[in-house]
């Protein structure tokens, strides 16, 4: 009689994973190339300022991700230590699962934890506690080695 029971136990269970997957079976599978480059799409970024237009690739992190939720965003950035443009953003992003620091080279956009800042170097810094790596400038980041503030226009690219 247990035998019995077990084994109805087990066709019910089987029929009942059977139907939940039964949406799913009709829906084509993507190939592991297909889910990197929707990645990578939605992590690409646009910066426009004067008359420039720069592309940034942002790594895949929660920061990064919660960074892409805020755009489009139009901020000032002000020249900080003659090394990186910075900005406050209008909220602060998540931590979970940054390193407790990092150290920024050029071309690098990070987000500076204890401050809430938006962070663009235009020259390599030392190591900063707080400071998370969101990506960086496809190309030159000299554009940013200007001095006093700027306006710029930062948006995700679909």
């Amino acid at each position: 009689m247990q035998f019995f029971a077990f084994a109805m136990a087990i066709c019910l269970s089987q029929a009942a994973c059977g139907a939940c997957n039964a949406k799913f079976r009709n829906a084509p599978a993507k190939l592991p190339n297909e889910v990197l480059n929707e990645q990578v799409e939605n992590m690409k970024i646009r910066i426009k300022f004067e008359d420039k237009v720069l592309m940034a690739t942002l790594i895949d992190s929660k920061t990064a991700r919660d960074f892409v939720s805020q755009l489009p965003l139009t901020l000032t950035l002000e020249d900080y230590a003659v090394t990186e443009k910075i900005s406050d953003l209008p909220k602060k992003l998540s931590t979970e699962g940054a390193p407790s620091g990092s150290d920024p080279s050029v071309g690098d956009i990070a987000f500076y934890a204890p401050w809430g800042n938006l962070a663009i170097f235009y020259r390599d810094a030392a190591y900063a506690n707080g400071l998370i790596i969101l990506g960086k400038i496809d190309g030159e980041a000299a554009a940013f080695n200007v001095p006093g503030s700027m306006e710029v226009t930062i948006e995700s690219v679909k």
